[in-house]
């Protein structure tokens, strides 16, 4: 009888016990598939304790975290950074020069936060609010220095000048402008752009750009040779540089005939210049159609070709008396042995300037008022 109680005794506590584990793996059961679900009811949302830049993101789903980190974000693209190139100031933004932030990134790599970890303890943690004490860093960069480089190009636009080379040429009033030689500048486009990219890079709030001289072609030291005649003088000055060096009477067009005023170049030089009639069915009708170089050319011995229109010459002439007077067809006549010595001292190129006018009153062979011979 004792033995069969015992028997009995135990199969009731091996029953006990079964039951035991049983309502023990149930209730685990229970609580993990509880913990699966609430882990996944909050899929989409970041882990607490996550920041991003200093932001706390915790909780937040994807597009809150994104519109959070961009309010911080925008705040660093909306610095202004002075940019100075020369005299003129500028205030950019960062974000107008091309800087942008990874938000998106960033926000995707908060949402990554315990991956690595289970369901259960993802749930645990987001029951607890047990922070994850981490921080995903915010990058700042310039992916393109299209927006850099498109501003200093206009940058350098606005700040060029382009050296001004001396030079003698007419002012409005019909004298002389002497105009001295001035540097230029130009922006180092290249060199701006990388000071630019530096202060992105760096968070600086100022820049200046930097300019290079640009030294002139010419200076009145190397100006060389400028031809002014006076019609109302009819006198001719040689200046070198801006001092006159030589000044030598001559003979303009008389009434009816213009020399032109203007600032031309010289084209061409000739020693005893054949003559070609211009005018055989006019006034050159009882003229040779040609004179060859020599004496009783009207050229005289020399001749300078200037770009004039109406085939004008600066040259000599056989008739001396006419110098000083309102004599010519257009050209410019000088007694022979001073356009000889002009002839030497003048290049291909020179400039040539004829100002003045005749006076209203100046009738042929009238001598000019200034005219000493």
């Amino acid at each position: 009888m004792a033995r069969g109680r015992h028997a009995t005794r135990r199969r009731r506590s091996v029953v006990a016990i079964s039951v035991t584990i049983a309502v023990v793996m149930l209730a685990a059961g229970g609580t993990g598939f509880a913990g699966f679900r609430y882990d996944a009811s909050h899929a989409g949302q970041i882990l607490p304790g996550v920041t991003i830049g200093g932001v706390d993101v915790s909780g937040l789903t994807r597009e809150e975290a994104i519109r959070a980190v961009d309010a911080v974000a925008s705040l660093q693209l909306g610095r202004t950074i002075a940019i100075t190139a020369g005299k003129q100031a500028w205030e950019m933004t960062a974000g107008s020069l091309g800087e942008q932030a990874d938000v998106d990134g960033a926000v995707d790599r908060a949402l990554e936060v315990g991956a690595e970890m289970g369901s259960l303890e993802r749930a645990w943690q987001r029951f607890r609010h047990e922070p994850s004490n981490v921080d995903i860093d915010l990058s700042f960069d310039t992916p393109s220095l299209a927006p850099v480089r498109a501003f200093v190009q206009e940058v350098g636009r606005r700040t060029e000048k382009e050296p001004t080379d001396a030079a003698i040429t007419l002012d409005g009033d019909g004298g002389l402008s002497f105009i001295d030689a001035k540097p230029g500048r130009r922006l180092a486009i290249e060199g701006s752009i990388a000071a630019l990219s530096r202060a992105l890079e760096s968070g600086s709030s100022e820049v200046d750009l930097r300019m290079r001289e640009m030294a002139p072609k010419i200076t009145r030291r190397t100006l060389g040779t400028t031809i002014v005649v006076r019609v109302d003088e009819n006198t001719l000055y040689q200046y070198d540089g801006f001092k006159v060096v030589g000044t030598y009477d001559v003979a303009t067009a008389k009434p009816g005939w213009t020399t032109p005023v203007g600032v031309w170049r010289v084209w061409d030089k000739r020693e005893n210049p054949a003559w070609y009639n211009p005018a055989l069915d006019s006034w050159g009708a009882d003229l040779p159609a040609v004179v060859p170089g020599g004496p009783g050319n009207p050229m005289g011995t020399r001749a300078i070709y200037i770009d004039a229109p109406g085939l004008i010459r600066i040259h000599g002439t056989t008739d001396d008396s006419s110098i000083g007077r309102y004599a010519s067809h257009g050209c410019i006549r000088m007694h022979n042995e001073e356009i000889e010595q002009l002839f030497r001292s003048v290049d291909v190129g020179a400039t040539v300037i004829v100002a003045g006018t005749r006076p209203s009153w100046a009738q042929e062979w009238d001598t000019a008022p200034r005219a000493d011979i």
